[in-house]
Formats: structure tokens, C-alpha cells, sequence
């Protein structure tokens, strides 16, 4: 099966937007994740923002290429990619490297849920737009084709 582009490169701007739309309403701070990464650059917000929408487009690619290969109905393999994707980047690498400990523990005990529900909120796209028997897999690019029964 190719990749859908397009619907792969929206689904990952649209996840990242809900993923930065429900960061805002858990945590009252609009753009933090991006404004963490422009720190850590040296380039502030503006060269954040760049990195942090790509991530998005990167790993809705990544589903994309790999949603095929996962078992289970298509909205568990959109909710296993994205859980995984949280547990081993986000909570076992990323945090840590920030210096907020593993799931984001030292830093707030109610962050692991909070990362889990932005990143639950960034699958949405991914399992709509992504799934080939879903309506909104037609809204960009062309039509998938007839999967069989």
C-alpha cells in the first residue's frame, strides 16, 4: 500500500494543532512544547514552532508507513502507535533528556497523563484521515482504493 502524502502531511498539522489545543486547555499555557524546543535550540518560539509542526508531519508519516503492518481494527492501531510513540519517546527518552525525569515524573506527577491525553488528542487526525475505509481518508489526494471483504 503507498502512502497518501497529502493526507499524511494534513493529519500531522491537524494532530498537531489538537495536540497544542488541548495542551492549552490542561495546562493554561498556549505553545509550551514549542517554546521549550526553540529554548533548548537557541532560537526561541519562532524556531520551535518549525521543528515541533515537522515532528507532527514526521510521525504521521511514520504511522502511515507502518499502519498497514499493525494488527487490530484500524482505531486500535492509530491508539497503539500513538501510545507507544508516547511511552518510548516521549516518557522514556525525551523527558529525562529535558531533565524531568522518566514520564515526566520529577517535574509534575500529573504530567504522564497529560502528555498521554495531548498525544491521544494528535491520534484523532491519524485515525480518520489515515484509515483507508474511513470517509475522511478521501478529503485530500485521491481516493483510496476498494480494500477487499
Amino acid at each position: 500500500m503507498k502512502i497518501n502524502w497529502t493526507n499524511a502531511i494534513v493529519a500531522g498539522i491537524l494532530g498537531t494543532i489538537l495536540f497544542d489545543i488541548s495542551g492549552f486547555l490542561m495546562t493554561g499555557t498556549w505553545w509550551d512544547i514549542p517554546g521549550l524546543i526553540g529554548q533548548k535550540l537557541g532560537y526561541g518560539l519562532l524556531g520551535g514552532l518549525p521543528v515541533h509542526y515537522g515532528n507532527g508531519i514526521a510521525l504521521s508519516v511514520i504511522y502511515a508507513a507502518l499502519r498497514p503492518s499493525l494488527f487490530g481494527p484500524e482505531w486500535f492501531r492509530a491508539f497503539a502507535y500513538t501510545t507507544a510513540q508516547t511511552v518510548l519517546i516521549v516518557w522514556f527518552f525525551m523527558l529525562p533528556l529535558l531533565g524531568a525525569g522518566i514520564a515526566g515524573w520529577d517535574l509534575n506527577k500529573a504530567l504522564p497523563i497529560i502528555t498521554l491525553v495531548r498525544h491521544y488528542a494528535y491520534m484523532v487526525p491519524l485515525a480518520l484521515m489515515l484509515n483507508p475505509q474511513s470517509q475522511f481518508s478521501t478529503l485530500f489526494g485521491k481516493p483510496s482504493d476498494p480494500q477487499p471483504c
